[in-house]
């Protein structure tokens, strides 16, 4: 009697189980590459996200926002991070309640260090053909995007949130948006999911975005 195979599960569980393996091996490159300059992966998180920031810096709650975390638990971080002269905080001089905290040159010089390790996930990705990372690309930023819409993360500083992010504003299929930020256009390649000069749109404006930028990536 022939056997029927077993059928697969959804599609959709099959790829969440695929990108659980692959956050387990970016979470060992993070403690890895976090090690190396004796910080634990948060630490390494708070510093890439302050370079982003290095004129006005951030505050706590925008910290523990981008982490997804209380901010307890990132006052934590950052007051170990400031004993190690990677951060320094920085008192409003109208608010003194208010403190920005901000990147210094020794914590840049430990994420750049921590950078260069590079890691297995960045190795495998690397194999990939052009084409296929940009496709990858785009499915992860409407991943992220639906994320956002369902409260399962904060809002991201990517290009389809930002208020200078102009989508199919030119003919050109190799660069046809706009970032009003530098005056110029681009393309895919350049598509940004953690920007430094993001500024968010407001709802309204990011709906009206995300509706002309997905209408080009149906046609």
């Amino acid at each position: 009697m022939e056997t029927k195979p077993a059928l697969a599960s959804p599609l959709s569980s099959r790829i969440a189980d695929g990108l659980s393996r692959v956050a387990s091996a970016m979470r060992a490159d993070e403690w890895s590459a976090a090690e190396a300059v004796d910080l634990t992966p948060t630490q390494l998180t708070i510093l890439g996200y302050l370079a982003g920031r290095e004129t006005m810096g951030a505050r706590v709650k925008e910290i523990a926002a981008h982490l997804g975390t209380s901010q307890p638990t990132a006052t934590d971080s950052i007051n170990a991070l400031e004993r190690k002269a990677y951060v320094a905080k920085l008192a409003s001089p109208t608010d003194k309640r208010s403190v920005s905290v901000l990147i210094t040159g020794g914590g840049k010089a430990a994420l750049d260090q921590a950078k260069a390790m590079g890691g297995a996930t960045q190795d495998a990705l690397a194999m990939l053909p052009a084409g296929e990372k940009q496709e990858l690309l785009m499915s992860l930023v409407k991943v992220i995007r639906n994320l956002q819409e369902a409260g399962a993360i904060p809002l991201q500083r990517m290009c389809a949130t930002c208020r200078y992010f102009q989508p199919n504003t030119y003919p050109d299929a190799g660069a046809p948006h706009h970032c009003a930020f530098v005056n110029a256009a681009f393309g895919t390649p350049d598509f940004r999911i953690d920007c430094g000069d993001h500024e968010a749109a407001d709802p309204a404006t990011r709906a009206a975005t995300w509706a002309e930028f997905q209408r080009d990536t149906a046609a």
